[in-house]
């Protein structure tokens, strides 16, 4: 049973690994493409629109469709949409239907990332702390490697071809998912490894809805998994233009995203014994509290070596908080809820992953790419503020 909780694990992280991947992919390419199609900052982020749409629905129907397909079949079919975009983007086809591409892509997207939080939360298998630290760490492995992949693939006239590598990834987490879920709902995988199948209600799916929106800490957490990952995505896909742009860097500036995500993937790791030892609701401030100090150098001090370090520091910080509040829900949420509400918490960060992106966009078309800095540090302030209106025990929820 050992073996088998081991190998349904290492499938939950490879699914977070295409996330992670796609999550990296875009900053490098953003300059192509603007080259490529003749477009600007604000056409250029119908990309994160798009992607924003496909996010939304993946959450609102996240509960439904794992309610009437299973957990085993819907990821399999997201992972296939995904594909299925993957490879047309691959084609290099005309603008919009590469942008129409996206939604596909943020829909798979939010449902993988949905779905694995969801049953490590449900599945009670070793150390969840440590567990959620690893399977987020993979996330920053999978958004660090698609950087210096992509930053190559936009020097050639092939550039489109960097979204075959997706496709492979697919595959392999495709074939992964047939052969350890094949197909089946998440109590029978609980049950599978000895597990306890997460507490069910005994409500219609209507009922789990409103249930769970009663519940204010679900919107608070929404908020800032909404926020969060709305951060991490937005620097890693306009830092590259940022770079070019006010601190004169070359091509190689494509590089500085996998320096942000290498961060993250490091900081979820070799953080976890000291947010143990300091208490993880009040790491939370410390780390939140260095983020905005390292943005702040980045914003006011015209260095670009400076700034790519600052903005690996800036991902080894942030990394810990996404675990840190996924594993905190857990533990503080109604058991016969904790499926559904991390689902919907988890897919609201895919959706805060195309939205900020797209608003940083849209401002920039006006303002210039100066206005990524402020944007972030405002957002750094907001989290600061949402989590701490973060209940710290289950006797502190309220309706």
């Amino acid at each position: 049973m050992r073996r088998k909780a081991l190998v349904q694990f290492v499938t939950l992280c490879c699914s977070m690994f295409v996330s992670g991947w796609n999550d990296g992919t875009l900053g490098p390419l953003v300059p192509r493409l603007q080259e490529v199609y003749s477009v600007g900052y604000a056409v250029v982020s119908l990309i994160f629109v798009v992607s924003c749409i496909g996010a939304v629905f993946g959450s609102c129907t996240f509960l439904y469709l794992t309610d009437r397909l299973g957990y085993g079949l819907l990821v399999v079919l997201a992972s296939a949409a995904m594909m299925v975009a993957y490879s047309l983007e691959a084609a290099a086809v005309p603008f919009p239907v590469f942008v129409a591409a996206y939604f596909f892509i943020g829909c798979g997207g939010a449902i993988l990332n949905s779905g694995s939080n969801v049953f490590l939360a449900s599945v009670s298998v070793g150390k969840a702390s440590n567990r959620f630290g690893i399977l987020h760490g993979v996330y920053g492995l999978g958004a660090m490697g698609s950087p210096l992949i992509s930053t190559q693939f936009a020097r050639l006239p092939r550039w489109s071809f960097v979204y075959l590598v997706h496709v492979g990834l697919l595959v392999i987490t495709v074939v992964m998912q047939i052969v350890t879920f094949r197909f089946r709902c998440l109590e029978d995988c609980a049950r599978e490894i000895g597990q306890p199948p997460p507490e069910k209600e005994p409500d219609s799916l209507w009922g789990r809805y409103k249930r769970g929106f009663r519940l204010r800490v679900v919107h608070l957490m929404a908020l800032f998994a909404f926020v969060y990952v709305g951060i991490e995505v937005s620097i890693g896909n306009w830092i590259v233009t940022y770079a070019i742009n006010l601190r004169h860097g070359g091509p190689d500036s494509g590089y500085i995203p996998s320096g942000l995500f290498g961060g993250i993937m490091i900081g979820r790791v070799a953080l976890l014994p000291f947010s143990k030892l300091v208490g993880e609701r009040r790491v939370i401030f410390v780390y939140i509290l260095a983020c905005i100090g390292l943005e702040l150098v980045v914003w006011l001090v015209p260095s670009l070596i400076a700034d790519a370090i600052c903005v690996a520091l800036v991902g080894f910080f942030l990394g810990p908080l996404f675990p840190i509040m996924t594993n905190h829900a857990g533990r503080i949420l109604p058991p016969d809820l904790i499926s559904g509400c991390v689902g919907w918490i988890a897919s609201w960060g895919s959706a805060g992953g195309a939205v900020f992106p797209f608003i940083t966009g849209a401002i920039a078309s006006r303002t210039g790419i100066g206005a990524l800095q402020p944007l972030v540090v405002a957002l750094m302030g907001l989290l600061f503020v949402t989590w701490g209106c973060i209940p710290r025990s289950g006797k502190q929820i309220k309706g």
